[in-house]
């Protein structure tokens, strides 16, 4: 199935019924409230941003918490069976809420409404929830709630879908200095443990002008750390015939004038390229950071993956990057106990870890998912000989992660003061041009922007930093 490309003509009649929600409430002579509740990945927080554009849209403004809102949503994840029972236990619980505000509305959206069996036992057994609709769906959020207010019926809308490309959503941001900006929608690689690619459907690019403007925009509001984010970046402008692809989209949003950085996630080891790398390394914007998913050291595991690549071709790229970029900031993903993984293949997974020597590592105990490949793979691995492998992989990381860190201390790093942090003796949170976590003290005037610092101590997941200057150069 090709991807439905939204017409003007039908983001009209969603702007349409965003503004006969506003006047239904205004009628009511107050202002009603939502809150929207996000699970899993960035693109899913992307997602969230798209919600709450169009609520702001309806006239809702933002609840401070499930109890007090008009409308709840919850954006879910169907990637690990650990956050869809997060999410089935929260939308038990607001059983409770419902019962004493019977007219509030209730919705449930992303990856796991898009799985036939998660939407029809939503439908069955959870009867207060009124509303339910996949990815593909969002941008008709402000349909279904109208729908929801005139007639108060349910709505379930999970219809199969190659997904869609709708632009200029209206979008409610966190403030600055961070952004997400989506570049490409769904998957193409079908790896035998993911849903990904059945629940987001096929590759679709965003326009190279679309994702400029966007990027541009973002640039002059006051964003200085962007987040270009696909299933698969590196597989950008492949479905429209393979007229420019991502290393020239990085080099030109590197190209907008200001003082930012751009990061991008997620990259598939298959598809990258040593372009890439050199667009990276030439490019002062292009943060010197690179997350590059490997989850599974031997070669059978990767190939029972669909992986697509082996271990040493995986450690050859890594080789090259760092060949162009000595600095490079390299993170990964790693699953433990994937279906028939032995205690050899495990040792593979750990020799990656020495050889390539990770700053930080996203790992994750194997997870059973209903339609993938894996699913139906024979497993004689116990759990517990599963999580002794988990805790031996953490402890190993740990190490290489703390030594890498040290190396920091005594530097100078150009910092982007991004937040603030609760403990009194460092006010500040920031990262470094590479993305790690810096911890220190300073006026909250600071957040936003650049400034130089001394890195003066180090642990395993952070650095601590003393501020220098602020605005400070490259």
């Amino acid at each position: 199935m090709e991807p439905e490309k939204i017409t003007e003509e039908q983001l009209e009649r969603q702007r349409a019924a965003a503004r006969s929600v506003k006047a239904l409430h205004a009628a009511g002579g107050r202002r009603p409230l939502a809150f929207v509740d996000t699970y899993g990945c960035q693109q899913n927080e992307a997602d969230s941003e798209k919600l709450r554009g169009m609520l702001r849209e309806m006239g809702y403004g933002p609840a401070p918490s499930e109890q007090e809102a008009d409308v709840v949503v919850l954006n879910t994840c169907a990637v690990r069976e650990h956050a869809e029972q997060r999410v089935l236990g929260n939308v038990g619980a607001l059983s409770r809420t419902k019962r004493e505000r019977p007219d509030q509305i209730l919705a449930l959206c992303g990856c796991m409404m898009q799985q036939p069996h998660m939407a029809e036992k939503i439908q069955k057994s959870y009867r207060h929830v009124d509303l339910v609709f996949g990815p593909h769906a969002l941008w008709r959020f402000p349909s279904f709630i109208e729908k929801i207010l005139r007639e108060r019926g349910r709505v379930f809308a999970v219809e199969e879908s190659a997904g869609v490309i709708a632009e200029d959503l209206p979008l409610e941001r966190d403030k600055p200095p961070r952004a997400w900006l989506s570049v490409m929608y769904g998957c193409n690689n079908f790896c035998s443990y993911c849903i990904v690619p059945y629940v987001r459907g096929r590759e679709r690019s965003r326009t190279f002008d679309a994702v400029l403007q966007e990027a541009a925009a973002l640039v002059a509001r006051g964003y200085r750390d962007l987040t270009l984010l696909g299933q698969n970046v590196n597989s950008y402008g492949r479905d429209s015939g393979g007229e420019t692809d991502f290393a020239a989209l990085l080099e030109a949003v590197c190209a907008i004038p200001g003082d930012f950085l751009v990061r991008f996630m997620t990259s598939h080891p298959k598809d990258a390229t040593e372009r890439l790398f050199k667009t990276m390394a030439s490019n002062e914007k292009a943060a010197r950071h690179l997350h590059l998913p490997f989850q599974a050291g031997s070669d059978r595991v990767l190939a029972a993956m669909n992986r697509g690549y082996t271990k040493e071709e995986y450690l050859s790229l890594v080789a090259l990057a760092r060949k162009y970029m000595p600095d490079l900031v390299l993170t990964s993903d790693v699953i433990v106990g994937f279906p028939g993984e032995t205690d050899a293949d495990f040792s593979e997974t750990l020799d990656i870890l020495a050889r390539a020597r990770f700053d930080a590592l996203f790992t994750f105990l194997y997870s059973k998912r209903e339609g993938t490949p894996a699913a139906a793979m024979p497993d004689s691995a116990g759990q517990a000989e599963k999580q002794a492998r988990f805790d031996r992989l953490l402890a190993l990381q740990n190490g290489i992660s703390a030594q890498r860190h040290q190396a920091y201390v005594g530097t100078e790093q150009k910092i982007l003061i991004d937040g603030s942090d609760a403990d009194a003796r460092f006010r500040l949170t920031g990262r470094t041009n590479g993305g790690r976590l810096v911890r220190l003290d300073g006026d909250a005037a600071l957040i936003g922007s650049f400034a130089r610092a001394r890195i003066v101590g180090a642990s395993t997941w952070s650095l601590t930093g003393q501020l220098l200057s602020p605005e400070g150069g490259n």
